[in-house]
């Protein structure tokens, strides 16, 4: 049996390095102190929601960008893998590769019904603080609006 963590806004984002679909090894906590990140656990490349998911991410990159964000994916599949998803739908943004779910267990990520690996979107504001959490296995798309909802509430907050 797996403990997961329970994450809750407010929390310090707990650190990690994974590679991207590039090949390079990204860690978490280089974002801190320069952007807010859009952190999201999606279940598999090509998969219908999913692919409707980083299109969202992509369709809005621009503006998620300009409210002082950089979105990072995380699912288990294989850098190879991720780099065929984000050259077919033309993605931006960084695809990291959690193979043995060492993140996703991390940041207590869920399977749904034990079967489906969840999808849970985290903004984490520059000073590494987990702002929001958004959970929906269904509602892919809507991940976007409520980063950029959350994205918003940060640059509206005083520092």
């Amino acid at each position: 049996m797996v403990n997961f963590l329970v994450i809750k806004v407010g929390d310090k984002a707990p650190d990690f390095t994974l590679p991207s679909q590039m090949g390079d090894n990204v860690t978490l906590s280089e974002y801190f102190g320069k952007k807010n990140v859009v952190l999201y656990f999606y279940p598999k490349d090509e998969s219908p929601g999913c692919t409707k998911e980083a299109c969202s991410f992509r369709d809005n990159y621009q503006e998620l960008t300009s409210l002082g964000a950089e979105v990072i994916g995380i699912s288990s599949q294989s850098v190879e893998s991720h780099m065929k998803f984000a050259t077919h739908h033309g993605l931006p943004f960084i695809l990291l590769s959690d193979k043995d779910n060492i993140v996703r267990e991390l940041y207590g990520v869920h399977s749904t019904m034990g079967i489906i690996k969840g999808r849970v979107t985290y903004v984490i504001d520059k000073t590494g603080i987990v702002h929001s959490i958004f959970t929906s296995q269904i509602h892919a798309e809507r991940h976007v609006e409520e980063a950029k909802k959350a994205l918003k509430e940060i640059e509206a907050s005083p520092t």
